[in-house]
């Protein structure tokens, strides 16, 4: 159960009803996830939360499916069960597929366990991997 409860677009003010129409028209879908309907509560937050995941989530240099596969990433990392489950979802949505969502489970777990061990161990950067890039 949400902290707060969950505030239901026939319940919702007209400030937080027009995000929710602009969020339904963006996602082309008729209804609004418990995230959104969760910090509705604060239609500041709600606002300003759904503006910057539009322009980040949308069109740009990454194609869609990367951007999820990303945020399922960092989701994990993070133990989101809510944005793992969201974003495998709108993943699959993009053409995501069981073997995709098994690769990057793989990739998340070698990360975190050599980013501890690099760490762990203080390893220097090497210098080529420094900006700018390309040097030798």
């Amino acid at each position: 159960m949400s902290t707060f409860g969950l505030i239901e677009y026939n319940e919702a003010s007209a400030e937080v009803r027009a995000i929710y129409d602009d969020i339904m028209a963006t996602r082309k879908t008729d209804w609004i996830n418990n995230f959104w309907k969760a910090i509705a509560h604060d239609p500041a937050t709600l606002k300003r939360t759904w503006e910057s995941l539009k322009a980040i989530m949308g069109p740009g240099a990454l194609d869609p499916l990367t951007k999820e596969l990303i945020y399922v990433a960092v989701s994990v990392t993070n133990n989101c069960h809510y944005c793992i489950a969201s974003h495998t979802a709108s993943g699959v949505q993009e053409g995501n597929d069981a073997g995709n969502v098994q690769g990057i489970a793989a990739v998340i777990g070698m990360a975190n366990e050599t980013n501890k061990i690099v760490t762990g161990y203080q390893v220097e950067i090497d210098e080529r991997f420094k900006p700018p890039l390309g040097n030798k």
